[in-house]
């Protein structure tokens, strides 16, 4: 994806490496660290950039231009099993705020009119409660449950929910 996408309230347009101080401050804020943690935030957004099996989306307050988080898919092109995930976090100081749900919203109609997929998912940490009711109103469902799906930072094995988005049921 070379373009940019422009929703309601936010633009996404693709990472470049002018991003990584405006991420990295994100990823290093308490809330987001919590679900996104890493041991050399710089040096996983330096790799990121490069990697090619995801595509990764700066998302900016369309008003203000200001960089408040990102947003990722990556897509299983196996035709039998061909959808898409996304992944996404934004800065503290706009949560609640609808920045999310609008990137969501708008990554979404991308996946299903511009790619043609008909299925996507997500899957955020079972007890983060905030993003699952974010998924919910964009239209997510919970499939199940993934038990012991993710380290935890002190170790032990925490659950995820897996969620889903039909193109049938949009």
């Amino acid at each position: 994806m070379t373009g940019e996408l422009v929703g309601t309230v936010v633009r996404l347009r693709p990472v470049t490496h002018d991003d990584q101080s405006a991420l990295v401050a994100i990823r290093k804020t308490p809330e987001v660290f919590a679900r996104w943690r890493g041991e050399d935030l710089d040096a996983e957004f330096l790799a990121d950039v490069e990697d090619d099996d995801a595509v990764r989306l700066t998302i900016e307050e369309a008003a203000s231009g200001r960089i408040v988080g990102l947003i990722q898919f990556a897509e299983e092109d196996e035709p039998e099993y061909r959808h898409a995930s996304i992944d996404i976090y934004v800065a503290p100081e706009v949560h609640r705020r609808g920045i999310a749900t609008d990137a969501i919203r708008r990554l979404v109609r991308h996946l299903f009119d511009d790619l043609g997929h008909h299925r996507i998912t997500i899957d955020p940490a079972a007890d983060n409660e905030a993003a699952i009711r974010c998924y919910q109103g964009v239209g997510f469902r919970p499939v199940g449950v993934l038990r012991e799906y993710e380290r935890q930072a002190d170790g032990s094995w925490g659950d995820g929910l897996l969620m889903e988005l039909l193109r049938s049921a949009n």
